[in-house]
């Protein structure tokens, strides 16, 4: 990765190795909605956030997303080497208890996104969570989306079943990541955030409840944590 630094595609490297540590823990996974990924422009690609399972989500999407890259709190930039891998492929770390600095960095990855045709990964809930419903989404990621006049792109995975932080309990399951229709921002201004902000909630909560039903197995609860 040295060679290349910054550069998204060594991210390629640590998405395969994420992907058979997947395996080992028997984990599996099936994509659907493949055919509506956007090709033509970056996007910001917003995912629910569950637990740190996230990551062997990010490993499957990688290699099907071009030129991906990922925002970060800095401190995880001191976490070496995984650290200094982050910075290797290209993560844009913020400061978040500098509210200035952090706006700047993000308006910067706006650029980035249009210019380069970046696919950002965000989690719009801001916090992990495996309930029955999704979280209230926060605004940073649809003022990225608007400022760089991009699409959403939404990707929702199912409820991580096999997985109760209560109950230490953790098997392997098989999970759901279904990748939706792209929602243009094209013409839209911040004044327009909350009904777009209501618009993905609206798409992406339906098919977390749908594939999560779908998905888990006859006797196994459904957390509401």
């Amino acid at each position: 990765m040295f060679l290349k630094p910054r550069d998204s595609r060594n991210g390629l490297f640590a998405a395969w190795g994420a992907r058979q540590t997947s395996k080992l823990l028997g984990i599996s996974w099936t994509m659907r909605g493949k055919e509506n990924i956007v090709q033509e422009s970056g996007s910001v690609i917003l995912m629910n956030h569950q637990s740190a399972i996230d990551l062997f989500v990010l490993a499957e999407i990688w290699p099907v997303f071009e030129r991906c890259t990922v925002i970060s709190k800095k401190e995880i930039f001191y976490v070496w080497p995984f650290g200094l891998a982050c910075w290797l492929w290209g993560t844009i770390f913020i400061d978040r208890l500098n509210v200035e600095k952090a706006q700047k960095t993000i308006n910067s990855t706006g650029e980035i996104i249009k210019n380069k045709r970046s696919k950002l990964c965000m989690f719009p809930e801001g916090t992990r969570h495996g309930g029955k419903t999704l979280l209230p989404f926060k605004k940073g990621a649809f003022h990225v989306a608007i400022a760089s006049q991009t699409p959403i792109q939404p990707i929702v995975i199912s409820q991580y079943y096999f997985l109760d932080d209560r109950t230490k309990k953790f098997d392997g399951g098989r999970n759901i990541i279904s990748i939706l229709p792209v929602i243009p921002t094209e013409g839209l201004t911040k004044d327009n955030v909350n009904e777009l902000i209501d618009a993905v909630y609206k798409a992406m909560s339906e098919e977390y409840e749908k594939i999560t039903n779908e998905n888990t197995p006859p006797g196994e609860d459904k957390k509401d944590n």
